[in-house]
């Protein structure tokens, strides 16, 4: 590996380490070669989320998404920017599934574009692009024998850890201007969940409750299915996988717990909590 390269990658870990509050945990249990590719991919995936979470007009963010979009497609080892350097090195080792990205690039242009989701498939799909491609990406970096398989469960995953999302970020997102939950779920439970207007009264907090139970038991399914792609990986890649994904399965716990508490607050974990998660997936143990 040349100087350049090993550069690359250095940066791509800086970022991950810097920024990756959830997936560094599991990232850190990978072997040199594959902690390097995964950080390669997370960088890439961060440069296009601050894009779409940034300040700037609608116009301008979907200008740069198009801009990003055209760099990956020309990405070589002799890119000015570290992070395609570090990509292009990552795909000529691996198996990474390169379209993944144009997929997450869409699902980042409907929230700059402010896509509403009337049912729970229109968000599956949105979902399947913004997460479910990280599954198949990471999947690419971690390798498996029977790849078909594994990739639907790695998808699956991905849509289990974005549901998770949406759930923990109800509050923040809304006060955003973005609304995930599907209309018809709204409907359903008499939720009132309107971007630009108030999020729902008092009076509505059981109707808000029961929705949330009724998300985190859906979701629970979609970890059903993914977690079953662990046993497809090898030891240290199930470590990775296992760490990443049970940090979340925890935090949708404890949504479980109080989801009343959605709209008044975003729920987290405890670095403490978050690396015990780490260990147990190092141990076997998790999730």
């Amino acid at each position: 590996m040349n100087t350049s390269v090993q550069e690359a990658y250095r940066e791509c870990e800086r970022i991950t380490r810097a920024r990756a509050r959830n997936f560094s945990y599991g990232i850190r249990l990978l072997p040199g070669p594959k902690r390097r590719a995964l950080s390669a991919v997370y960088a890439f995936a961060r440069r296009v989320d601050d894009i779409g979470d940034g300040a700037l007009p609608a116009p301008e963010k979907l200008r740069l998404l198009a801009d990003t979009r055209a760099a990956l497609h020309d990405a070589s080892p002799r890119s000015a920017d570290p992070v395609l350097v570090a990509l292009a090195d990552a795909e000529s080792r691996l198996a990474l599934p390169m379209p993944a990205f144009d997929e997450l690039i869409d699902g980042c242009e409907a929230d700059v574009r402010g896509v509403e989701y009337t049912t729970f498939a229109d968000l599956l799909h949105y979902c399947r692009c913004v997460a479910g491609s990280i599954g198949r990406l990471s999947l690419g970096v971690f390798g498996t024998g029977d790849r078909a398989l594994a990739e639907r469960r790695a998808d699956s995953l991905g849509v289990a850890l974005q549901l998770t999302n949406i759930l923990r970020d109800i509050r923040e997102d809304h006060d955003n201007g973005r609304v995930y939950l599907p209309a018809d779920d709204l409907r359903r439970f008499g939720v009132h969940l309107v971007p630009g207007e108030p999020g729902p009264a008092a009076r509505d907090a059981e109707g808000l409750a029961r929705l949330v139970r009724f998300e985190v038991h859906r979701a629970e399914q979609w970890y059903r299915e993914g977690f079953a792609l662990l046993p497809m990986l090898d030891r240290r890649s199930r470590a990775c996988c296992a760490s990443m994904s049970g940090i979340y399965h925890e935090v949708l716990h404890a949504i479980a717990v109080a989801p009343a508490r959605a709209m008044r607050s975003r729920t987290s974990l405890s670095p403490w909590r978050k690396a015990s998660v780490a260990a147990r997936s190092m141990a076997g143990m998790a999730p």
